[in-house]
């Protein structure tokens, strides 16, 4: 431990440093091993280095629980009856209000998984935002930093990383609430992403152990029917061969669906209000993909020590602004009196909401920290990234290890 006597703890001090590890192996070797060769075959290892975060398990502890205790806070925090002030000062699609409607009152529509952003401060975890649609970083998060414990020679090591397992209860609530429905589940994605169809790989072998049939298919290689006998929605899984799906995953956004594909956004709430086919993540979750709600959540629980002040307008002091429905860190900006950092990108042209600025914790050779905590019915997986400034999808990705004795 000597080494690491340098670096400061990630324990909230006042200028909260990350504590970083030497982590070598071959990460590929033992995934390949294992029979996952389509997690290296995406790359998904290509942006670990050798290093890991030693995060005391106390920290941990508080991420995991402040991710169960926000998904509570965001279901309270919605209005029972969605009323359609509340749906358009969240910008949502109106084509998509019905479902999302149908959806939030139909215990059957489950929610399986989400990610929440947060920044560890002095005052503990707080909320920077959360994917509650199509959160990806599910293999890295799931599997390749729990392999990188086996590739490093730190098999007895701990790590919080119980997303795949909770991916498996959830998988399989799902299929119980809606026993009427044949158990087969098509994961369905944009065809040229392998970092989609990756995510997807990892949730469909959880499928399978929930006792689903789980096939893969690109969106555009599925047929959506709304007439006769044909009614649902159906893939060639053999030749000649067609089988019908009324469980569907998708990792596509709805509000891209409901914006860039109106007839399939149509189909789908036509087969959903029939029961020809249940949705997840289901449409509701787009209440909390938007980032609208977050000035919504402050509002609701003004100055709870887990929330950031954040408005529609923007906001005394350094802040940050961000686009309701952006994504990889795209068209957000640091502002402080004036702009001090942005990103380009496709989502100029959203409503935006300003949150208050928060310093990420980091190591000694300055590069900043996010946590990703994963929530499956209860917070239950840790991922961590790093970069010099706003943190993107191409950000590094270190896998952690826990330190039981802080």
């Amino acid at each position: 431990m000597a080494n690491l006597e340098k670096f400061a703890s990630f324990n909230g001090s006042k200028n909260t440093r990350v504590q970083v590890i030497k982590h070598h192996g071959n990460v590929n070797a033992v995934l390949q091993g294992l029979g996952w060769n389509w997690v290296t075959e995406e790359g998904c290892a290509n942006y670990l280095p050798d290093e890991a975060v030693l995060l005391p398990e106390k920290e941990a502890d508080a991420l995991l629980n402040a991710a169960t205790q926000l998904y509570d806070l965001m279901v309270a925090a919605v209005p029972d009856d969605l009323p359609a002030d509340f749906l358009q000062i969240l910008d949502i699609p109106e084509n998509l209000w019905p479902i999302i409607r149908q959806s939030w009152n139909d215990d059957r529509h489950w929610h399986l998984y989400g990610r929440f952003d947060l920044v560890q401060t002095p005052e503990g975890p707080k909320l920077l935002e959360f994917n509650a649609d199509t959160a990806t970083s599910i293999p890295e998060t799931a599997v390749v930093q729990w392999a990188s414990l086996a590739a490093a020679g730190k098999n007895e090591a701990a790590q919080a990383s119980g997303l795949y397992e909770a991916l498996v209860e959830q998988l399989a609530n799902w299929r119980s609430r809606n026993d009427d429905l044949a158990p087969n589940l098509v994961l369905t994605y944009i065809g040229e992403s392998t970092e989609d169809r990756t995510n997807c790989e990892v949730i469909a072998q959880a499928a399978r152990e929930a006792g689903f049939e789980a096939f893969l298919f690109p969106i555009d290689e599925l047929t959506f029917s709304t007439e006769g006998a044909d009614r649902g929605v159906w893939g060639e899984v053999g030749k000649d061969e067609w089988l019908e799906f009324p469980f569907v995953f998708k990792l596509l956004p709805w509000e891209q669906i409901a914006w860039e594909e109106p007839e399939l956004a149509e189909d789908l709430a036509s087969l959903m209000l029939t029961r020809n086919v249940v949705v997840a993540n289901p449409p509701y979750t787009l209440i909390w993909q938007s980032k609208g709600f977050l000035a919504w959540l402050w509002k609701a629980y003004p100055h709870h020590p887990l929330l950031l002040e954040t408005a529609l307008e923007p906001i005394p002091g350094k802040y940050i602004r961000k686009p309701f429905f952006g994504r990889e860190g795209q068209n957000v900006q640091v502002v402080d009196q004036k702009i001090v950092d942005e990103k380009e990108g496709e989502y100029a042209n959203q409503k935006f909401v300003y949150q208050a600025w928060v310093d990420l914790p980091q190591d000694d050779q300055g590069n900043l920290y996010q946590a990703g905590v994963f929530w499956a019915g209860e917070g239950c997986a840790i991922g961590l990234r790093r970069e010099k400034g706003i943190i993107t999808n191409l950000s590094q990705f270190l896998p952690h290890l826990l330190d039981i004795n802080r």
